[in-house]
């Protein structure tokens, strides 16, 4: 059979097919492969200054909360009332309360307590609203239906108001644990509810449904597939809260029900100082400048980490 003519415009195309160096294809789809969540969010977050601001300022008072020692040489205890009052002096850069101690041990030592409850506080929420809620959004009917109605009943209870109430009672056996517990069994609902949000929405996804035809166990699904995925929200939400209990501590201290006065700590010197506000303002500025910065540097990291997490706010 005689062979069909090529018109220019297809001769142009096939001469372009044949130049097309080996490999082009293979390299553009491995280029095109979508990077995983984590890797797209830390590619977000190391764009961000505001991540790097609030990372240096949490390193900053992490290592200040590890290490007071580094950064004074003072006994933030050792109160001397012929000092009361006196202004700043050398070795002594925010000066001396009513008492006579030095405002600026006390600042950096008050770092400990506070950020220990913080932590160990949102430790314990997380694990006990990360359980509940999981379970109670993998596993639905009944399990749904009873832990989401324990959940609304300490959802009714005012946060502070029964950690005021509880912490009142245990007076006599105030202490970080103490704190830290009864925070714990108050703080959990809102974040059993995120959990329980995440993993409904990810339950029915296909890689689930692809485990469950492998033969994998109920329990092995959640742990091993849903959870992972589900975890974006409560890194966010985990963030932000651990600045929330800080400031708890700090008022339950503030209110006299809090750690003991032995414990040095940023809400026992704010209510000392208030006394003091108009004689001497800087003995509450300088301990409650240091809870306000704290505060705001895991706001501002919980912020950006919501931001590099979900799309659908990093677009809006």
């Amino acid at each position: 059979m005689p062979e069909t003519p090529t018109r220019p415009d297809q001769q142009h195309f096939f001469a372009q097919l044949d130049e097309t160096p080996v490999g082009v294809v293979d390299s553009v789809d491995e280029s095109a492969a979508p990077a995983s969540v984590w890797k797209d969010a830390w590619h977000q977050l190391r764009r961000r200054p505001m991540f790097w601001i609030a990372s240096v300022l949490i390193a900053l008072i992490v290592i200040v909360a590890v290490f007071p020692q580094w950064f004074t040489s003072v006994d933030p205890r050792a109160c001397d009332l012929a000092n009361s009052s006196l202004p700043p002096s050398a070795g002594h850069p925010f000066g001396f309360n009513f008492q006579g101690c030095d405002i600026y041990a006390r600042t950096i030592y008050g770092a400990r307590p506070s950020v220990t409850v913080g932590v160990l506080t949102t430790l314990v929420v997380v694990l006990i609203g990360a359980l509940v809620g999981a379970i109670a959004g993998f596993y639905g009917k009944w399990f749904d239906s009873l832990l989401s109605r324990v959940t609304d009943i300490f959802f009714a209870i005012p946060f502070v108001l029964a950690a005021i109430v509880i912490m009142s009672v245990l007076y006599d056996q105030r202490g970080i644990l103490t704190v830290v517990i009864v925070l714990g069994v108050f703080g959990w609902p809102q974040i059993a509810r995120i959990t329980r949000g995440s993993v409904l929405s990810v339950k029915n996804s296909d890689f689930v449904t692809a485990a469950k035809a492998l033969g994998a166990s109920r329990a092995s699904t959640l742990m091993r597939h849903i959870m992972p995925n589900s975890a974006a929200p409560i890194i966010v939400y985990a963030t932000v809260a651990l600045g929330t209990f800080i400031v708890a501590e700090a008022t339950l201290s503030f209110l006299g029900i809090g750690l003991p006065q032995s414990v040095v700590s940023w809400g026992g010197d704010i209510s000392d100082a208030q006394r003091r506000l108009r004689a001497n303002p800087v003995e509450l500025f300088y301990p409650a400048a240091a809870l306000a910065l704290t505060v705001l540097s895991f706001i501002m990291m919980g912020d950006v980490v919501r931001d590099a997490l979900d799309p659908k706010a990093r677009k809006r």
